[in-house]
């Protein structure tokens, strides 16, 4: 090969790896800090110099809250979309694949719109981190979309220095549940810090709604929006009944039937139940949503493997169910619904570093027959399988470590009928669903 010829090949093949949406997002990892620094100066400034995109878009809801943003606002969106609504939405994590981050009316956003707006972003001179990086490429994408009725937008850590904090009078905001979480980036770290930075900076001339929260943080909310001026509505009014197995939501004018062959835990039944809620409000008619309810799946939540590689090493009387619980008050919705149960259940676990770990397992109560650990692929602050089977010894099960996913599959799967649940993080259920 000649030197021009070499030359020419290695220009040539990191663009056909760019194709690959996992290598660009390793791309830009490396290319913006993933280290969170809290802040709004440097979004702002970026907004700035691109003359205010942000205030393009119409009707912005904010969606707040330590669990529950991504059913709470994909549940909604499904029902305004079913009243013939446009819709754009920024989610955060991915599970599996970078554009599902973002949709843009009825599709996602494609790798080549990324990148462009990336370059244009880069060209700022603004010292961004990434997630502010993957905002600002959401709010540049829908403020080009015509026709748009709501924008959808969930916040990424906490609320106060969030960088989808952006609209002084956004359409809504809605707050879904608040627990322990995050402790590292609060001072003091306690539950009415967090509730603090999460509900003490919503706006003061919108409409709040409040999801379902337990008696402590529900009075902790209260009084931190005491004086604030829009018009709240809390989850009070509301519920969801279990009558023989059959959910309903009921409040105060509406009884609506939920027929759902996905949605079963208590947490995703009260996030569906906020949407309902919201959807009313907004004037769309029950028929609708109880039209759209069968059509909601929530990927990596309480989610039953049907198909593929994954699926393919088990056998015939064995279930694999992943779930991204990863707070204590997601392992108790979890543990709620595992305990139903009546096959016996094995586990893999992969965690990061930032959570609780102990406490989280001890929310499972002797639950599993058999844990296998893992370290989840590709993630700096994963624990590794042997830090994670230590902490399941003395929890006193009986534990294995494999190096991968598919290697705990084949360990635990034999002719025993069991459900095999892979939990403890969303990056390690997106990690499961990319495999698969």
């Amino acid at each position: 090969m000649t030197a021009s010829a070499t030359k020419k090949h290695h220009n040539i093949f990191p663009n056909l790896l760019m194709n690959s949406s996992d290598i660009y997002y390793i791309y830009l990892q490396k290319k913006y800090s993933r280290r969170i620094s809290l802040g709004l100066s440097r979004i702002n400034l970026a907004l700035k110099k691109l003359n205010n995109p942000h205030l393009k878009l119409n009707n912005p809801i904010n969606i707040i809250g330590s669990d529950g943003k991504y059913s709470t606002l994909l549940s909604l969106k499904t029902f305004l979309e079913g009243a013939g609504n446009k819709t754009t939405s920024f989610i955060s994590p991915h599970l599996y694949k970078l554009e599902t981050r973002i949709s843009l009316i009825n599709k996602y956003i494609s790798l080549n719109e990324f990148k462009k707006y990336e370059k244009i972003i880069g060209k700022l001179n603004v010292r961004l981190s990434l997630f502010e990086v993957l905002t600002l490429i959401y709010i540049l994408a829908a403020s080009k979309q015509k026709g748009v009725n709501y924008n959808l937008v969930e916040a990424g850590l906490l609320f106060k220095g969030d960088s989808t904090r952006l609209w002084e009078n956004p359409f809504l905001q809605i707050c879904t549940n608040i627990n322990k979480q995050h402790l590292e980036w609060i001072n003091p770290k306690n539950i009415n810090e967090i509730c603090k930075q999460k509900v003490g900076y919503l706006s003061n001339n919108t409409k709040i709604y409040i999801g379902k929260q337990s008696n402590k943080v529900q009075k902790i909310i209260e009084n931190i929006l005491i004086k604030n001026k829009s018009k709240i509505t809390y989850s009070k009014n509301w519920i969801i009944l279990n009558k023989k197995n059959k959910f309903y939501y009921i409040d105060n004018n509406y009884k609506l039937k939920i027929k759902s062959n996905y949605i079963k835990s208590e947490g995703l039944l009260n996030n569906l139940g906020l949407a309902i809620k919201i959807a009313l409000d907004l004037g769309i008619k029950k028929s609708i949503i109880e039209k759209n309810i069968p059509k909601i799946k929530f990927e990596g939540r309480l989610q039953y493997l049907k198909s593929g590689k994954l699926k393919k090493l088990l056998r015939k009387n064995e279930k694999l169910l992943l779930d991204g619980s990863h707070s204590l008050a997601s392992a108790t919705n979890l543990y709620n619904y595992l305990k139903k149960i009546k096959t016996p259940i094995y586990g893999i676990w992969g965690m990061q570093k930032n959570k609780m770990p102990k406490d989280f397992l001890k929310k499972f109560k002797g639950l599993f027959k058999k844990i296998i650990t893992v370290k989840i692929p590709n993630e700096k602050n994963a624990l590794s399988s042997l830090t994670l089977k230590n902490i399941a010894l003395k929890e006193g099960y009986k534990v294995e470590t494999a190096k991968n996913i598919m290697q705990s599959i084949k360990i635990l799967s034999s002719k025993e009928s069991k459900t095999i649940v892979l939990f403890g993080s969303l990056y390690f259920v997106g990690s499961a669903l990319k495999i698969n």
